[in-house]
């Protein structure tokens, strides 16, 4: 279970460049050129027809959901795709992909960093501007806060240690429910028992939360989380 697995994503802006291949014939060229230097496989592709600007991606978050299934890299053509996109970069390292870019590859995850960083201190500037005018603002006599959500924030401090191990817990979920969309899609190709369903998850290289081969004891302990209401 490595990084030899690649699954494209490629993105258009217009629904035009969409159906007549403008640009997404290019992106694929590079992807497989890439693929090909380096002796790897592309084993999905993912098409986006979407605005730069615009951080409601389906397909990228199908691409890094397969990604997460098969410990695989993402692999786009040009950087620029998709490094404008604060949603993108905050969503991908949250993700824990890892990915390359077909036209920078010695930039991948340390690019990424690097652009989270200058987004952060854009952010930074942006709250000190803020508190400043607020300060102002104060000085002339508005006036300012509001109590309830002053003990709301209270609140919200307090339950720090609950937050992160409901954040644990939902990283499970949800690499639990992922598996279970592969599970459901072997039954319809006439897999049902605990061991053939180990069987067909192993040979979709796809791994356990823990990185381990499937074995008919995991796969119980997936099922048993979807079994009221979901099976």
């Amino acid at each position: 279970m490595n990084n030899d697995k690649l699954i494209a994503y490629y993105r258009v802006s217009t629904s035009r460049q969409g159906k007549s291949g403008l640009g997404l014939e290019a992106q694929r060229h590079d992807v497989e050129a890439y693929a090909a230097m380096t002796g790897q496989a592309v084993s999905a592709e993912y098409t986006e027809i979407e605005s730069g600007g615009n951080n409601d991606r389906p397909e990228l978050l199908a691409a890094i959901e397969r990604c997460q299934l098969i410990r695989g890299r993402l692999v786009i053509a040009k950087l620029d795709r998709l490094s404008r996109s604060v949603g993108f970069i905050a969503q991908l390292q949250d993700s824990g992909v890892p990915f390359v870019a077909c036209d920078m590859p010695e930039a991948n995850e340390t690019m990424v960093q690097m652009m989270s960083v200058m987004a952060q201190a854009e952010r930074k500037a942006i709250s000190i501007r803020t508190k400043a005018a607020l300060k102002a603002a104060k000085a002339r006599g508005v006036t300012l806060g509001n109590p309830r959500l002053a003990e709301a924030r209270a609140v919200r401090t307090g339950d720090v240690t609950l937050k992160a191990r409901t954040a644990r817990s939902e990283k499970a979920e949800k690499h639990a429910s992922l598996v279970m969309s592969e599970i459901q899609r072997a039954r319809v190709e006439g897999r049902s028992s605990l061991g053939e369903l180990s069987v067909w998850l192993n040979e979709q290289e796809i791994a356990t939360q823990r990185g381990c081969l499937w074995t008919r004891a995991a796969v119980s302990r997936v099922l048993k989380r979807f079994s009221e209401g979901v099976l």
